[in-house]
């Protein structure tokens, strides 16, 4: 054999190398549905750009996204079959966890502020003065309902008020018209809808500061924060109960797709920024810090190349 057909040979099999290697660490074919919650909220707002950004990073069809009813629906989602990625508060997964181990975890990413919502003109200041009101607590198997039925209790209002099942536009659309006198909401800063609904300063957040030595004793996930008094046009700052988000996934899911989706994220920060500033808080070093559910193998190896 000549020495320029051995070349060709060779640079023949090299091309057909790559190829073979192409179609076998490649995600062709693989279908992704990831649990959103509601239309509304910040959750689902990053789960489009996500979708966009998996779409083209695993080069695969752009996921689905589907609207829920929250957290807890995320996580029964993922559980069941029905979904490959969720959005889940952690107190949610942290509680189910315990008796359904079926999760693993991509990464923290933002955080979740507990709203309590009254008209400007309402003369409740605090928690403990809804004794009595209609309250909107979120639609029903929701994160919201989760957290509002815990603040309910250690307030000592659980059976001292009536509470509607209904979705954020809903809630806020019978706040204004006084078919309720308060709205229970659980989400990033700022929510949309709340933004949106608020643009003459129609509405006014509650204080519960009082009440967080209490949730904190029932989970160690819920923390302290302040909401500023910038994000709605409020008078002032309210201190509020936080807790974080994670993306999980079903522990069966492959190593190498949990790495794929894990850099897929942090690549697209600065377009999950865009999307909903709450997204500004998502980084790798945070990103680890998601127990008490265990990062799934593929995340943690991203991680540990990282040097995180």
């Amino acid at each position: 054999m000549t020495s320029s057909r051995r070349t060709r040979g060779l640079a023949l099999a090299a091309a057909l190398l790559l190829v073979l290697t192409a179609c076998t660490t490649g995600f062709g074919g693989l279908t992704l549905r990831i649990a959103a919650g509601n239309s509304g909220g910040v959750y689902y707002k990053l789960a489009q750009t996500l979708a966009t950004a998996w779409q083209t990073g695993l080069d695969i069809d752009r996921p689905q996204v589907l609207q829920t009813q929250g957290s807890p629906d995320n996580v029964a989602k993922v559980l069941a079959g029905q979904a490959e990625i969720a959005f889940v508060a952690a107190d949610v997964a942290a509680d189910q966890y315990k008796t359904r181990p079926g999760l693993a975890a991509l990464a923290r990413i933002h955080d979740d502020y507990l709203h309590v919502v009254v008209r400007a003109d309402s003369p409740i200041r605090s928690v403990v003065q809804l004794t009595g009101h209609r309250i909107a607590i979120g639609t029903p198997a929701s994160g919201v309902e989760y957290i509002a039925s815990k603040v309910l209790k250690v307030a000592g209002l659980a059976d001292s008020v009536t509470t509607t099942p209904l979705g954020l536009a809903d809630s806020v659309a019978a706040l204004l018209n006084g078919r309720v006198d308060a709205v229970f909401w659980s989400g990033g800063l700022p929510t949309p809808t709340l933004v949106d609904y608020n643009t003459k300063g129609s509405l006014r957040l509650l204080d519960i500061a009082d009440l967080m030595p209490k949730m904190q004793a029932i989970s160690p996930v819920y923390g302290t924060a302040t909401i500023p008094a910038s994000t709605y046009n409020q008078l002032l700052p309210v201190t509020t109960l936080v807790v974080p988000n994670f993306l999980v996934v079903p522990k069966s899911m492959r190593d190498d797709v949990a790495e794929a989706l894990v850099r897929g994220l942090f690549d697209a920060r600065s377009q999950l920024a865009l999307a909903n500033p709450a997204a500004l808080s998502i980084d790798v070093h945070p990103g680890i810090e998601t127990q008490p559910i265990p990062l799934h193998p593929g995340a943690l190896r991203y991680y540990r190349a990282q040097k995180t």
